[in-house]
């Protein structure tokens, strides 16, 4: 069993390493670079990119009703996501600690990058970096809650779930109290993180 998953988990890397090369191309293809985390455009392509923005002034005129209702329920949920920043940082810094557990690169999860997108307007600009923060931060908050369970209940569900997170093909198999055991407060299981 252990070789067939073995099998498996290189079959993941090969397709890993092929997906970075993928996301090379489409650099290449659509003219940008990294420069220390900051993406840039060759001016061919910023031109071309600028004349797709749709100007603010026009942005910002409602095209349907629905969008504009929608606005206050949107942007009120700062107010909760600033709280659970918050409590997740104190969580993660000390529970972590605590625990030996690696701590989770907050950089991985919240990527703002979409501002130096020249197809944007500055509405639009303000809008990622919304989404890009609330979603990056729920992620962010995903992977701190898998390193958790994977170190104090490392037990797959009966019934698989519809989104597991990354730590879940790691858990013990449901009904399996050997693996339980081994698994259980394994600190071992992040051996693989403190490489990176």
């Amino acid at each position: 069993m252990q070789s067939r998953i073995k099998d498996i988990l290189a079959k993941i890397d090969a397709l890993s390493a092929d997906l970075q090369r993928e996301y090379a191309r489409l650099a290449e293809k659509y003219g940008f670079a990294f420069r220390q985390r900051k993406v840039i455009f060759l001016e061919r392509f910023r031109a071309r990119n600028r004349s797709f923005r749709i100007p603010a002034w026009k942005y910002a005129i409602p095209q349907n009703i629905r969008h504009v209702l929608s606005i206050p329920f949107i942007y009120m949920m700062i107010i909760p996501i600033l709280i659970l920043d918050a409590f997740l940082s104190l969580y993660h810094v000390v529970a972590f600690s605590l625990y030996r557990i690696p701590k989770v690169k907050r950089s991985d999860y919240i990527v703002f990058d979409r501002q130096f997108l020249d197809y944007l307007n500055w509405i639009q600009k303000v809008n990622c970096v919304y989404c890009t923060y609330v979603n990056g931060l729920l992620a962010y908050g995903v992977e701190i809650g898998a390193r958790t369970e994977r170190y104090w209940c490392p037990i797959k569900a009966a019934r698989k779930p519809i989104a597991p997170h990354g730590w879940y093909p790691d858990f013990a198999d449901y009904g399996n109290p050997e693996e339980w055991n081994a698994k259980f407060n394994n600190c071992a299981a992040f051996k693989d993180l403190e490489k990176k």
